[in-house]
This record gives C-alpha cells, structure tokens and sequence, in this order.
C-alpha cells in the first residue's frame, strides 16, 4: 500500500473512504468531524444516529471505527474513528495506533482501493502533531491490506504538512 501526505481539506479528497476524527457520541462536532458532516450533508447523521440506537448507545469507544454513507463528500463511506485525548501521565498510543488500524480493516472490508485520513487526535484532542504523525505512519507502512493500495494522510495547513514531511522523510 502506498502512504501519501497531503496538504488540504479532507472533505475535498476524492477517495472510496474518508476517515473521520470523530466524537464518541458519532452525532458531529467541531473540527474534522464537523467539517466531514456539513460537507456530508444530512445522511451521515442519520446513518450515525442509527448506530447510536442499535450497536453504540453508550457512543463508539475510543480506538474503534465504524462505516457509514459518505452522503454528499466525493467518497463512497465515512468511517469514524474516536482518537484519544492526548495525556501527559498515560500513555493512550495504542488506542491512537488502533484508530488508523480498526479504520483502515474496515475499509478493506468495505473493498475500497483508497482511503484519506485525517492526523487523528492532533486538533482538539492535543496530541502533538510530530508524534500523532509518527503513530500514523507506524501504523499504515506495516499494513498489508487486500483491497487498499492507497492510504492517504491529510493534513490540514503547511506547518502541520511541513511537520509531517519532516517525519516522513527521517
């Protein structure tokens, strides 16, 4: 699979999936998560809306992803993903490392060929960006997916992509 970095805004990436930064209650938000679902338009807060009332009543657990329509985005589905807050005493990267693996099987599964992904937990969350890009990275050079030969890393204004070329690269 190949691991590209963009700069720009991920509800303007023509891919089968854009993951979104989600909050656990799935319902929006701000951020990404509110970007993906105004761009997206009313259908991915019904189909989010449904999973709050079947399978996530309590909300989707941190480190777990979940598919839904992509509704009016230029993608096939959305799959959300709840990173965790950054913390300065607990070390939560297996669960950030988990939002791009869970996130990414599940767009195997769905057979996308490409898929764009948002720097999880960097925004509001506070993850510092060198290592939440380093935790990506990780992660989407291991896999080795059936489907997916694309995976893209988003990142939103050119400090944060400057930062991630920088981890790239080294």
């Amino acid at each position: 699979m190949r691991v590209v970095l963009v700069e720009g805004d991920i509800t303007a990436q023509q891919v089968d999936v854009i993951v979104n930064a989600a909050n656990s209650s799935l319902l929006g938000g701000g951020g990404v998560d509110g970007a993906i679902h105004r761009r997206g338009g009313p259908a991915i807060l019904a189909e989010c809306r449904a999973l709050r009332a079947s399978r996530y009543g309590r909300g989707l657990p941190t480190g777990q992803a979940v598919a839904t329509t992509a509704g009016d985005l230029p993608a096939r589905w959305v799959v959300h993903t709840v990173g965790p807050v950054w913390s300065a005493t607990e070390d939560r990267s297996a669960l950030l490392r988990d939002c791009y693996a869970k996130s990414l099987r599940i767009a195997d599964e769905l057979g996308a060929r490409t898929m764009a992904f948002p720097l999880v937990s960097a925004g509001v969350y506070g993850w510092p960006v060198e290592d939440a890009v380093g935790h990506a990275l990780t992660v989407l050079r291991a896999a080795t997916p059936a489907n997916v030969t694309e995976a893209r890393l988003v990142l939103f204004g050119p400090d944060t992509y400057r930062v991630a070329q920088r981890v790239h690269a080294g």
